[in-house]
């Protein structure tokens, strides 16, 4: 929190805390976890489930993702990366998950990227980690264009940057020079996703938007 006070008051970075529970360990550790940590729910503003998803599907978590929307805490968990389709629509309906991070293989269902799209539901996508686990044989090969084309609420992330190999600006910059599809108007697409998909207040996100869109704006008077 120290750091985050920091960064706010030297960068003007706002930032916020999501607890993570770790899907290989038990459900009862998830939960030990929670009640280990309300002390500090001050310091956080949701929570989250990550870590290897093959053989953990989201239904075991139900209980300790129960206790977390009673507590008014914002819900989110890693599916559809590694894990199959099956798991983003439990991660929706049993989790009740508000943002799914990845989701990249929505695309495997045709209903359910129907469902993501008119529901809303924003992906957290992060491509340098997709290639580096194999999702995507090449970023030129990631499916980041199909997502936007089909309508889904995607955006760009960074994922444990030190072991996958880039922040949020690498992954864009990786992301967009392997794939022709990206240009102008998907990077200013991503960015207003970004924004939708936040938890920051809605004045909040109503100055980033006008700022995003005067950017874009001189961007393209200079380029005329």
């Amino acid at each position: 929190s120290h750091a985050m006070r920091r960064a706010h008051a030297e960068l003007g970075i706002s930032s916020a805390l999501i607890l993570c529970f770790l899907r290989h360990l038990s459900e009862e550790a998830a939960l030990a976890t929670l009640e280990q940590a309300l002390p500090y729910r001050h310091q956080f503003i949701g929570v989250g489930l990550d870590s290897s998803e093959r053989g953990h599907p989201p239904e075991k978590f139900a209980r300790v993702f129960a206790r977390a929307r009673e507590l008014g805490l914002h819900v989110v968990a890693h599916a559809g990366e590694e894990g199959p389709p099956a798991y983003i629509e439990a991660a929706l309906d049993v989790l009740k998950v508000q943002r799914i991070d990845h989701g990249v293989r929505c695309v495997e269902s045709p209903a359910l990227v129907q469902r993501l799209a008119r529901e809303r539901v924003p992906l957290t996508v992060c491509p340098l980690s997709n290639v580096k686990l194999c999702v995507f044989e090449s970023m030129a090969r990631h499916n980041l264009p199909a997502l936007l084309d089909a309508g889904l609420v995607a955006t760009v992330n960074s994922d444990d940057p030190a072991y996958f190999g880039g922040y949020v600006n690498d992954n864009f910059v990786a992301a967009f020079e392997a794939l022709p599809q990206l240009g102008a108007s998907q990077a200013w697409q991503l960015a207003r996703n970004s924004f939708d998909a936040s938890f920051a207040d809605e004045a909040q996100k109503a100055r980033w938007r006008a700022a995003l869109d005067a950017t874009f704006s001189e961007v393209a008077r200079v380029s005329r």
